[in-house]
């Protein structure tokens, strides 16, 4: 889905027939469903991991370029700012040990990264939104990645709005800002959790997932800061969606969809998703290929159905369905948007682990937990998560109104367990990654509460908030390398 593009301009020949494509990939795809062709007897999870690069004095460096060739591993990609890098982790399979020896592995890839970008005079930090970025480093030129992808991306978003973005978000310091670019978009760097699903398994994931997402960002949220401004708790969340909006006022008005969705009703199918998203959604990037899957299929061989892969790939669901052929094989993931990137390695995994294992036991119940639950109240819940983070009241089936923290210790993390148990995960594993979450839970700490918190006592002190979120922001790196847990961290 971050694969480069030919060109950055469509005419509405390109748009025409790029419409024709995504409708025949949809058909084949609707044809492989029925016919059950994809891997699905070992399945595997995988993770990407968004992180940003600051100078000497914790500024963003737009520096993505040298310090990836300084990496020099084809795991780690440049993203849409200057200052953003992505590690993807190689996809394994859940059970045994597997989740200590990642731990290790991810800490000693990204200490050798950081070792090399440190050549370059640049640090590789984990969180949601930079703290010290500010308007004036996204107002020059030089801000964005030197690729056709997103210069097609940002072009086609401001033609579809006609005018320009406005980003306007409440909390303790609320901010309103005009934008010119999609610039705002960039600040957002999360962590993202991927599942290989069979067909028949996707539908009851999706909707557990969705289900969980509330718990997920309560648990995880880690973006308080955005332009200097203490917002929400996870102030990621409603960054992105209003900076990739395609809707002028008017098509919000008649109940446009917008491009960042969580959606608006369970599923019985993936095919579900793929459907809405070309019912809903105009093409961004109409780029078309050379295969002709209806030809690829009736030849018994694999569709890449690469107009299909793009399109769902600029629909931003907080879980969205995934399309993918590896080594020849194709098969269906879960992607799971929700949370942010970082505090620690640590932190990290527990909310994998976290959102692996509840995900097995809600999605195999025999009384789906969705089924007592409307989707507005999970959105509301999602929504409640991203503002408050850990100081969030959900609602729950049977409990009614209960706070995050409560909902987990008592009722989530026994669900966790169970479900990491039912795929093989070894209770070393399941004792130290849970440990972390129901330590978080016990002490109602998570990033964004840590850094709200820091950044409190430093202002007490006598230091301008400027000057406090770049200090917050040095220690919060040194706590980072430590990989001690954000709920052990002092203020």
């Amino acid at each position: 889905m971050g694969e480069e593009v030919k060109r950055t301009t469509y005419d509405r020949a390109h748009a025409r027939e790029y419409r024709r494509k995504v409708q025949l990939c949809l058909d084949v795809f609707e044809t492989m469903l029925a016919q059950s062709r994809f891997d699905s007897d070992r399945p595997l999870t995988g993770m990407e991991i968004e992180c940003n690069l600051v100078d000497a004095d914790y500024q963003p460096a737009m520096s993505n370029r040298p310090v990836l060739d300084a990496i020099a591993d084809p795991a780690y990609q440049k993203e849409l700012g200057a200052y953003n890098i992505e590690f993807n982790v190689p996809p394994r399979p859940l059970p045994g040990h597997t989740g200590l020896d990642l731990e290790a592995e991810v800490r000693a890839s990204l200490n050798d990264a950081q070792t090399k970008a440190g050549a370059e005079g640049t640090r590789i930090v984990m969180i949601g939104i930079l703290p010290t970025l500010m308007p004036e480093h996204l107002s020059r030129d030089g801000w964005m990645s030197d690729s056709r992808r997103y210069a097609a991306l940002n072009d086609s978003i401001f033609s579809a709005r006609g005018e320009d973005i406005p980003i306007h978000i409440s909390g303790p310091e609320p901010l309103s800002w005009e934008s010119v670019t999609i610039a705002p978009e960039s600040a957002c760097t999360s962590m993202q959790l991927h599942l290989q699903v069979a067909p028949d398994d996707f539908a009851p994931n999706w909707n557990a997932a969705q289900v969980m997402a509330g718990p997920q960002l309560a648990l995880g949220a880690n973006s308080p800061y955005f332009f200097g401004h203490q917002l929400w708790s996870e102030t990621r969340i409603e960054v992105f969606a209003q900076s990739t909006d395609t809707r002028p006022e008017e098509l919000k008005t008649q109940g446009v969809r917008p491009r960042v969705w969580f959606g608006e009703r369970w599923i019985s199918s993936i095919l579900e998703l793929f459907k809405e998203n070309i019912r809903y959604f105009p093409s961004l990037l109409p780029e078309l290929s050379d295969e002709d899957p209806a030809a690829e299929i009736a030849a018994g061989r694999i569709p890449r159905l690469s107009e299909l892969r793009l399109h769902n790939g600029t629909v931003y669901r907080w879980n969205r369905p995934v399309y993918d052929v590896v080594d020849g094989r194709p098969h269906l993931r879960l992607e799971n948007r929700v949370l942010p990137a970082g505090p620690t390695v640590i932190d990290m995994l527990a909310n994998s682990a976290f959102f692996y294992g509840t995900l097995r036991t809600l999605s195999e119940e025999e009384h789906p937990l969705w089924a007592k639950m409307s989707f507005a109240a999970a959105h509301h819940n999602f929504l409640e998560a991203a503002r408050h983070g850990m100081d969030t009241v959900l609602h729950w089936p049977g409990l009614g109104e209960v706070a995050a923290t409560k909902l987990v210790l008592d009722t989530l993390l026994p669900i966790a367990d169970e479900g990491l148990r039912r795929w093989g995960v070894d209770v070393e594993v399941r004792d130290r990654f849970l440990g972390v979450v129901e330590g978080r839970a016990k002490a109602g700490r998570n990033g964004a509460s840590w850094q709200v918190a820091t950044v409190r006592a430093l202002q007490d002190s006598g230091m301008t908030r400027r000057a406090a979120l770049a200090e917050m922001l040095r220690r919060y790196c040194d706590h980072m390398h430590a990989n001690e847990p954000v709920h052990t961290w002092p203020c």
